[in-house]
């Protein structure tokens, strides 16, 4: 993407540190997010996801480094940063004996809204967030957590804030709830930046334009999905159904990639068929290639071809194995250290 066609920044982060006694929750941190993109924000536990949100939140200051959210420099002016943003904490408390109506009233009223403004953006609320009208007059105590989050979600989108950050929305929920939750920043995609943390990938690789990956406090890994399939994903596998032989196959597709390597055939059905599965370090178009110069031979015979898409749960895997290993090592002789 060139410069002139990148979205402008709703968050800019430079070198962003936080410390909690001996911990160093942030140890360095730089990332930006454009107007308008929906960003995935993962780590392990422990990974500094919390502390960046609510640092960006205005809830906690940064000890040191440089944060902008919505042009508002928090070292500064910390409080302003509400006026532009909506937060969804991962445990959001909710008063149990108000009816969701009276709750969203009651936030709106806190958060300056009067009048028709007011009813508006309620209404508007609660119809981004599926939240019809005999669930809004019913009360919070005897909603189900998918509910709840929702209520949540409506809660943050009150002042049509620039920027919405969620932490965790869609944790515990059901699949037609977590569905709900991405239809909803889907429709305002484009319109609402949103941060969104999760553990559950496949939430993430659906909904979001690109992902900034944590661990220890540090960012191991950014970009979109093919971006990080790239850098992280060093061979591609694919695999090929046919009538053939392990060993003519295998001639074949060497014909066209020589290091090509067969990982595993197996039968597939009485008829004799068998899926074969290879492995390539020479990437998708050479894979493509081999599929060309199979279906070229009529005696393979060949009924199936696919190359395997790494999800993000391997990518993740591997950006932050490298991380955890270096201070898994770093710990160990600290420790040493220390007994010496």
């Amino acid at each position: 993407m060139s410069a002139d066609s990148k979205p402008l920044p709703i968050i800019e982060v430079l070198n962003l540190k936080k410390r909690y006694g001996l911990i160093q929750a942030l140890k360095g941190i730089s990332f930006s997010v454009g107007k308008g993109e929906i960003v995935g924000f993962l780590g392990p536990n422990g990974a500094g996801k919390s502390t960046t949100l609510k640092i960006l939140s205005g809830l906690i200051p940064a000890d040191s480094g440089e944060a902008k959210v919505c042009g508002v420099d928090l070292a500064e002016e910390d409080g302003e940063v509400r006026n532009h943003i909506g937060f969804l904490p991962e445990n959001n408390p909710l008063p149990e004996d108000l009816r969701v109506i009276e709750y969203l009233k009651f936030r709106a009223m806190l958060k300056g809204l009067k009048g028709s403004r007011k009813r508006d953006r309620i209404r508007i609320a609660l119809d981004i967030c599926d939240l019809e009208r005999k669930v809004s007059e019913r009360k919070i105590g005897n909603l189900s957590k998918g509910f709840r989050q929702r209520v949540g979600i409506a809660d943050a989108l009150l002042t049509e804030p620039r920027l919405v950050i969620l932490d965790e929305p869609t944790i515990g929920l059901d699949p037609r709830q977590s569905a709900i939750t991405r239809k909803m920043m889907e429709r305002l995609r484009g319109e609402v930046t949103f941060l969104l943390s999760s553990h559950i990938l496949s939430e993430v690789e659906a909904c979001c334009n690109r992902m900034i990956i944590l661990s220890h406090g540090q960012i191991v890994a950014e970009g979109t999905l093919m971006e990080l399939q790239k850098e992280f994903i060093n061979k591609t596998v694919f695999e090929v159904v046919a009538l053939t032989k392990r060993i003519p196959l295998q001639k074949s597709v060497r014909e066209v990639d020589e290091t090509c390597e067969l990982l595993q055939d197996e039968p597939v059905d009485a008829s004799g068929k068998k899926r074969f599965i290879f492995s390539t370090d020479k990437g998708e178009v050479v894979a493509e290639s081999i599929l060309k110069h199979l279906m070229g031979i009529p005696k393979l015979r060949v009924f199936e071809f696919q190359i395997e898409r790494p999800d993000l749960e391997t990518i993740f895997l591997r950006a932050t194995k490298k991380n955890w290993e270096e201070n898994d090592l770093l710990g160990r002789r600290a420790r040493r250290f220390r007994k010496e």
